[in-house]
């Protein structure tokens, strides 16, 4: 299965009933962010079957080592900001491909050619196998 593409909506919607998750808002502020710093082929995938480590993983992609380093450090900024300061970053000197773990969302910013290279949303997609009870 494909990994699923999320939309970023500005304003939340008049029909929503319940609050968003953590995980959610978490989630609308990166990819908030993203948009706001011209991110390409931005990717949302959810984890939450697939993974004890994330419940969604968001990859995107920068132009050159300088976008990608000031990506990151835009993300890291807003996600002080909004009191997840305790995010982990790998990857800042180079900036070929920066991980920020931010909790229940991961963030992987690439260089084009690395994030082909290293096809990660291809991993990640794969549907979580089916159990079967035992007879």
């Amino acid at each position: 299965m494909a990994p699923e593409a999320s939309a970023v909506s500005a304003e939340p919607s008049s029909d929503d009933q319940t609050s968003p998750s953590p995980e959610g808002i978490l989630e609308d502020l990166i990819l908030s962010r993203l948009d706001d710093d011209k991110a390409q082929d931005v990717v949302s995938i959810d984890l939450k079957d697939k993974s004890s480590v994330a419940d969604r993983m968001i990859v995107a992609s920068g132009r050159s080592h300088r976008h990608v380093g000031a990506m990151a450090d835009h993300l890291l900024r807003s996600l002080k900001d909004a009191g997840h300061g305790r995010a982990r970053v790998e990857g800042l000197p180079h900036c070929d491909w920066v991980l920020i773990d931010a909790g229940d969302v991961i963030v992987h910013l690439f260089r084009p050619e690395v994030r082909v290279f290293y096809n990660i949303e291809k991993i990640w997609s794969v549907e979580a196998p089916h159990r079967t009870a035992a007879n």
